[in-house]
């Protein structure tokens, strides 16, 4: 339902103010407040945009610098509660901190357009008190008394469906019962689609550790101040019983949560655990939630009935009437971190929420960023430990398989040492786990007669095959093509050959070794979201999966009781080339995926195939030793300024034509700034130079933590004219180097 048109009058007597449209629009427009119009910044409103009529936020009063004649009036208020004063202040802060038009951040708040119509009436029946059925002429059929007889035994005002379904009469019963005046409709708000937590459910059993834990966040959240709590926690030490405490201490108090959690972790278990703890399910927030329930959530957070939302990074922006407490459960997780439209990473824009809405933000894992572990050491964050696994549960214990020594056999990926420890799991009852990070059969093909390498067109990346498909295809672009019969360089048959495993090369391997097994892949292929998961869960927990073979998406939010072997097929991959990060992300995974195994009454064995066993990173996990590698790693990061001693951004410049993108490059290093604490790295071409058919250049800024980056850029930029058809992404510090 569309706003109603205002009536125009005289323009330089009323009232202007600002409107920010959810467009990528540097900040708002001003315009003009219609007679008898009542509005108030943060309403939702209908403008006139050019031809088109679009939605926006009063953001406030105009700046008043436009020709009152040129303005025009804004058409209505939109039946939505308005979008609160801390909502517009974080809008404004990730807009300054990115570098993002207001609009563009704005947009994130407004992802569900009908969400602001009105809601569809809701109508409820009852008797009509007072009046008895012999004052009405009405026949009486048996219908009709089985509706007056049901609605008397239930005074309370019901819907449609429920009296029908009931007494098992027509539509047209009680529109006549209606019409005779025997029965009342009327129109009702809407009923939230959110249930509230019960919170009566009592405390799970706590090790004492725990207890001081919960008690010590319970804290935080009564004195309803700012902070920010790390809680460092080992794999399956039960950091999410502990913040659910805090959870159930901010929802005791009246407000509302938000739990962010990466949709890898969104898993069924994780949800299970929410409803045994707090009896309702919560208002989730992901990609695969559907449109309807997406514009029922949206609203019932806007207007408070929705308590408790548990959501991917997103959820960050949805419009909180009172929220009260963060959780960033997996907060190392680089899918935190968003790469397209506004780059942000959603675990400091948490931080910056709780800081300006003055309330604490908890973040919880096992394996905390280097940047987090560095707020903690400044005494900007506090810290909470859980050092022991739960109950009997201990860490599993972690062997270095040297396949240099210990080798597969050829074009074969499990070594005689797993092969053994994998048949002595089955022979016991129990399950294993097999990881392998790469999706598919193999990552590369290649012609042995000519040498081709199958490339994506579309960008700077080999094609990988996906057999049991029968393509090959870009994991960037989704590019895919038919694997074809002969090469297409030379003609040569039988000879395009694959290099390298991906899992489903793993399974044919698994399947041909174990043949008597049960065997599972699960990757993101065929695992596409909560149902697909938690279907695959059922399974491992049935045991009609022996031995489970999978990619990252296995890394985290699991508990299988019976898992007890977990055997890592390349711990190298992921440690070589220019990422930054890489000896941290390869740590974090390494270390989750180990935390699978032995996580019930039985203990647990990792196994680390690698070529490499003198690693830092390969060594720090097999002595279980997290400090000594964070020391190391923080030591290498200080040599060279490196975050989190010291800030980067990056720009990336991209077009359709490469002379253009280059000529674009060479003007912006022509300007770059020069100073004490800067450093500009490029331009170069990205590890990535063609990505989805357009062309990138890269720029990197170091500088000193005191310098203010978004100021040097925007006065970067600003000495430079960019022509329309080359686009520059800002990216604040930096996650991916591609």
């Amino acid at each position: 339902m569309c706003a109603a048109k205002a009536i125009t009058g005289n323009l330089f007597e009323r009232r202007t103010v600002a409107v920010l449209p959810p467009l990528p629009l540097a900040g708002p427009y001003d315009y003009v407040v219609p007679d008898g119009l009542d509005i108030e910044p943060g309403d939702f409103v209908e403008i006139p945009l050019g031809r088109q009529t679009q939605r926006g936020v009063v953001w406030g009063e105009a700046k008043g610098d436009v020709d009152p004649v040129k303005l025009r009036e804004i058409y209505g208020v939109l039946p939505v509660a308005p979008m609160g004063a801390i909502a517009r202040k974080f809008i404004d802060w990730v807009s300054a901190y990115t570098l993002s038009p207001q609009g563009a951040v704005l947009r994130m708040a407004m992802s569900v357009s009908d969400a602001l119509e009105a809601p569809k009436p809701v109508f409820r029946f009852g008797l009509v008190q007072g009046i008895a059925e012999s004052d009405h002429n009405v026949r009486l059929t048996p219908a009709r008394k089985r509706i007056l007889g049901f609605l008397r035994d239930h005074p309370a005002f019901l819907d449609q469906a429920d009296i029908l379904r009931e007494t098992g009469a027509g539509a047209g019963v009680l529109k006549g019962l209606v019409d005779a005046g025997l029965v009342k409709r009327e129109q009702m708000a809407p009923p939230s689609p959110f249930s509230p937590p019960d919170l009566t459910i009592g405390r799970p059993d706590l090790s004492l550790d725990q207890e001081k834990a919960a008690d010590f966040l319970c804290e935080k959240v009564e004195a309803n101040r700012f902070s920010t709590i790390l809680i460092d926690g080992v794999t399956g030490s039960g950091k999410t019983e502990v913040y659910f405490e805090a959870v159930r201490a901010a929802l005791a108090l009246g407000r509302q949560v938000m739990v962010l959690l990466p949709e890898i972790a969104l898993s069924a278990q994780w949800l299970q655990r929410f409803r045994d703890r707090f009896g309702v399910e919560p208002a989730l927030w992901h990609s695969e939630v559907g449109q309807a329930r997406r514009r029922e959530t949206w609203r019932a957070v806007a207007d408070g009935s929705a308590q408790l939302v548990v959501g991917a990074r997103s959820a960050l922006f949805l419009p909180y009437k009172n929220l009260g407490l963060i959780v960033v459960d997996e907060e190392h997780e680089h899918a935190f971190k968003q790469e397209d439209g506004v780059i942000y990473h959603a675990r400091d824009m948490a931080v910056a929420r709780g800081h300006l809405g003055g309330f604490p933000v908890m973040l919880a894992s096992a394996t905390p960023s280097l940047e987090t572990l560095a707020n903690v050491e400044a005494g900007r964050y506090e810290r909470v430990v859980l050092g022991q696994r739960h109950g009997v549960a201990v860490l599993p214990g972690v062997e270095i398989v040297d396949i240099r020594v210990d080798k597969p056999e050829r074009q074969r990926w499990i070594t005689p040492t797993l092969k053994k420890r994998l048949l002595e799991t089955f022979a016991a009852g129990e399950q294993a786990m097999l990881f392998l990070n790469r999706r598919g059969y193999a990552p590369l093909t290649l012609c042995r007669a000519c040498g081709h390498r199958f490339q994506c067109p579309n960008c700077t990346a080999w094609l990988v095959e996906h057999r049991a498909w029968g393509k090959l295809q870009c994991h960037h672009c989704g590019y895919n093509a038919k694997i074809p019969d002969t090469c297409p360089a030379c003609g040569a048959e039988e000879k395009l050959a694959p290099c390298g495993p991906g899992v489903e090369r793993l399974y044919e391997e698994a399947i041909q070794t174990f043949p008597d097994l049960k065997i599972e892949v699960a990757t993101s292929d065929n695992i596409s979201g909560p149902k697909a998961a938690a279907a695959l869960v059922d399974r491992v927990h049935n045991h009609e999966v022996d031995l489970l073979i999978g990619t990252q998406i296995l890394a985290k939010g699991y508990h299988f009781p019976m898992l007890t072997l977990v055997g890592v097929i390349d711990a190298d991959l992921g440690l070589a080339g220019g990422d930054l990060r890489a000896a941290e992300r390869s740590y974090q995974l390494l270390t989750q995926v180990a935390g699978r195994a032995g996580r019930g009454e039985r203990p647990g064995t990792v196994l680390l195939q690698t070529a490499d066993p003198t690693n830092r990173v390969i060594k720090a996990i097999a002595a279980g030793d997290r400090d000594a590698f964070d020391q190391v790693e923080l030591s290498e990061r200080l040599k060279y300024g490196m975050p989190p001693h010291g800030r980067l951004a990056a720009l990336i410049v991209s077009g359709k034509k490469e002379n253009e993108v280059d000529e674009a490059a060479w003007r912006i290093g022509r300007v770059a700034p020069r100073g004490d604490g800067i450093v500009v790295l490029g331009p170069a071409p990205a590890p990535l130079s063609l990505l989805r058919g357009r062309f990138r250049r890269r720029f990197l800024l170091r500088t000193d933590k005191s310098v203010k980056v978004q100021a040097v850029i925007q006065e970067w930029l600003g000495r430079v004219k960019i022509p329309g058809s080359v686009r520059v992404q800002i990216d604040i510090d930096p996650y991916s180097f591609m």
